[in-house]
């Protein structure tokens, strides 16, 4: 599945609630699952952290539908290398964010 199609399952999906919850509330939610990933990470099973990890990107894609963001134009700057240095193996300072 390509990630536009990812994020018009999404769409479909969810839209509704999404809309009425507004950006905010939804990065709550978001935020929720990040941390249900930290937990995994530490200590869970790789079904739980697929799990998680699945859920996660399903809250990236409904902010970014409420938002009107299409992720496949916004990651492309990663496309041919890292958006800092412009090198395919990121020769950034260890301190800086790409």
């Amino acid at each position: 599945m390509q990630i536009s199609q990812f994020q018009e399952v999404i769409e479909k999906m969810y839209s509704a609630k999404d809309r009425k919850r507004g950006s905010a509330g939804t990065f709550l939610w978001f935020m929720e699952e990040v941390g249900e990933l930290a937990g995994a990470l530490a200590s869970g099973s790789q079904a739980e952290k697929e799990g998680e990890f699945a859920d996660v990107f399903a809250w990236l894609a409904t902010i970014a539908n409420v938002e009107g963001v299409d992720l496949e134009k916004a990651i492309a700057k990663y496309a041919n290398g890292c958006p800092g240095c412009e090198q395919m193996v990121c020769a950034c300072g260890s301190d800086e964010k790409p």
